[in-house]
């Protein structure tokens, strides 16, 4: 009889032989140990998603033979029909791939431009209508071309194995017959329809049948989306971007005062892209270059490299003062610097130079949080989010970020076609003669990033965290928990994490308060009162911390390892 005596001893027993050798999470509530699930251990391919049947459609492909790349797309296509508040169709995509033959890692960008047909006069004359001075999160004018299809075809292009029949095969069933909606999308899915369900088109018909989203566990259909994929699986990329798809794009936007048109479809393409890295003690950490944020991660590993963040001691202090200032000085620069390299210089080489790292270090004060932060002068050399991961039984492996970018986008939805466009245009800024300064077919900042890390010429750790301005923060977190504190993959995950916001931004002019720190509850209360003392204005806050999954590569027992973000509805699984 299993009593409550043999369960504490049991608890008791696994306490003395727990091989982990993390630190402690206790939650400041209830004085608790912070609870975190066991790693997955898989030989032959892992998924990892935000989303429980998501993770399965990509697993199936796998075992049917697939690539990880197959895996990745069929994944990211069943979370645009289960999680349409982050992704889908209507999105960009941005991807780094581990090819295992060639031992190379590849980027893809396939980030949409602005309409040509809307110069800056012209969109300056549309907000002048308006009465506001700022791009819209919601309605026409924040739509840029969707590149998330036309990265699909390049990754299976140079990386498929199985044809995209087969790939979209799963998540068109998912769609004719409908499945059930779980906890944390369902919630984000009826604040988005809340406020979103008044734009032109056909997002309460698509999105909320009957009137209203449907609740944790009601069974969903989006007839409409089957249609589209079928279409873009028999007959490619070009029924999107050229076909009866693209077609039926213009002239909805040609009617209802959008600017988005076929020619601007026909001239979309995808770009691959080398990764950049910077070497964080033994471990090459890769990011893709702007016109994403990858590289204020970047900017602060090397910043944080020349603290002994291990001595300091897991989320005392000086370890997350540190570790916010570096975020605050990033940030400065990646309000400045970061934009589409086709239309400015960006100082890559320079933002990721160790002596820049060290000029911009020597800004930090240990007593006290900055109030603000200029940009830095580095050297020019010419020259709401899903992530997910998977790996392949041959040691390919791929990290895929793919984003509408606020909850369902621009709320925009063409009738018939089953998905809602992206608002990413609304991160063009309009300061005249800025990087990301707005003009026709340029490409936005981006806040999505995928990530990488390799270690000595082998793959390590595919992993990324989705969230806005959090994700290079929480990038940052992920690797120092891993590197200087020890963490397995789940616990470096579940941690408790911190996010800075108010730095300067492309809607905030200039950080000169110091902007605020939002902070989970497992941080130690004495840690919060001295960051209080040294002049940081902390919150506490329940969400917002993005979405988290991994996977490691054991190369010793030749295994993988997944873990998945235990604050969202998603699941790590391998075979």
């Amino acid at each position: 009889m299993f009593t409550l005596r043999s369960a504490l001893l049991l608890a008791a027993a696994c306490a003395a032989v727990s091989p982990s050798t993390a630190p402690a999470q206790v939650d400041r509530i209830t004085g608790r140990p912070f609870a975190t699930r066991s790693e997955v251990i898989a030989q032959h391919g892992m998924v990892c998603t935000s989303q429980p049947l998501a993770t399965q459609v990509g697993l199936d492909v796998l075992k049917a033979g697939g690539s990880a790349v197959d895996a990745a797309i069929a994944a990211n296509a069943a979370l645009g029909l289960m999680e349409p508040v982050s992704c889908g169709l209507g999105g960009d995509l941005f991807a780094i791939v581990y090819d295992a033959k060639t031992k190379k890692l590849h980027g893809l960008n396939a980030s949409g431009r602005s309409p040509l047909g809307l110069s800056r006069e012209q969109l300056l004359a549309e907000l002048a209508k308006l009465k506001t001075t700022s791009i819209p999160s919601r309605g026409m004018l924040p739509i840029s071309v969707p590149g998330a299809v036309d990265g699909w075809a390049e990754l299976h292009r140079k990386f498929g194995r199985l044809p995209l029949t087969q790939v979209l095969a799963p998540t068109i069933r998912y769609a004719r017959e409908g499945f059930p909606v779980s906890e944390l999308i369902a919630y984000y899915w009826d604040r988005s329809i809340a406020v979103l369900g008044k734009e032109k088109g056909g997002i309460m018909t698509t999105f909320a049948p009957g009137g209203r989203a449907p609740a944790k566990g009601e069974i969903f259909k989006n007839a409409e989306l089957a249609d589209t994929l079928t279409v873009i699986a028999a007959e490619g990329r070009d029924a999107y971007y050229r076909g009866a798809i693209a077609a039926t794009m213009d002239a909805f936007f040609a009617a209802n005062g959008g600017y988005l048109r076929k020619v601007d479809f026909e001239r979309h393409t995808s770009t691959w892209v080398e990764p950049v890295s910077v070497n964080y003690r033994g471990y090459d950490v890769y990011e893709l270059p702007p016109n994403g944020q990858g590289i204020a991660a970047l900017q602060m590993l090397n910043i944080l490299e020349g603290y002994d963040l291990r001595k300091m001691g897991y989320n005392s202090p000086d370890a997350l003062h540190v570790m916010i200032e570096a975020k605050k000085l990033a940030f400065e620069d990646r309000a400045k610097f970061y934009a589409d390299p086709a239309f400015s210089k960006i100082p890559l080489q320079g933002l990721l130079a160790k002596d820049y790292a060290a000029q911009r270090r020597a800004l930090i004060k240990m007593d006290r949080a900055a109030k603000t932060y200029d940009a830095g002068n580095p050297a020019l050399q010419e020259g709401d989010t899903i992530y997910l991961t998977t790996a392949d039984a041959d040691g390919n492996m791929v990290s895929l970020i793919q984003s509408n970018y606020r909850g369902m986008g621009s709320g925009v939805v063409v009738p018939g076609l089953g998905f809602g466009f992206q608002n990413r245009g609304e991160m063009f800024t309009l300061e005249a003669g800025h990087a990301n300064d707005y003009a026709p077919g340029k490409r936005p900042f981006h806040t999505i990033i995928p990530a990488f890390i390799m270690k000595d010429g082998a793959p390590w750790l595919s992993f990324g965290l989705m969230g806005g301005a959090m994700q290079p923060q929480g990038h940052v977190q992920i690797v120092v928990n891993l590197i200087d504190f020890g963490l397995n993959l789940q616990e470096a995950g579940d941690a408790a994490r911190w996010q800075h916001e108010g730095s300067t931004d492309y809607n905030v002019p200039k950080m000169a308060t110091g902007g605020y720190v939002n902070l989970e509850s497992g941080v130690p209360w004495a840690t919060q009162a001295e960051l209080r003392r040294r002049g940081h204005d902390l919150r506490i806050d329940l969400g917002g911390y993005g979405g988290y999954q991994a996977i490691r590569w054991d190369a010793q027992n030749r295994v993988y390892y997944g873990a998945s973000e235990s604050r969202k509805d998603g699941q790590a699984a391998g075979w």
